[in-house]
């Protein structure tokens, strides 16, 4: 009797992790499929970023005037 028991227990649960293994992998096939869902701190990241590079691009060298080189070397 503790046989047939064991047989039929070791069966269903074998047969469980099965179907649990394939219910996995198709709710994971699922969520690749979606686009993944940006955070509030990633957009704003980003922004942040984006106005940054904007202003490196529109920046703009100082210019000034340099010293007389040869005032220098006579003093």
């Amino acid at each position: 009797m503790y046989k047939i028991f064991m047989l039929i227990a070791v069966s269903a649960l074998a047969i469980g992790w099965i179907a649990y293994a394939i219910w996995m992998r198709k709710v994971c096939e699922e969520e690749k499929q979606q686009p993944k869902q940006e955070s509030q701190r990633l957009k704003q990241t980003r922004n942040e970023v984006t106005d940054y590079a904007q202003k490196l691009k529109n920046f703009k060298k100082p210019t000034h005037k340099q010293p007389d080189q040869d005032k220098s070397l006579s003093e």
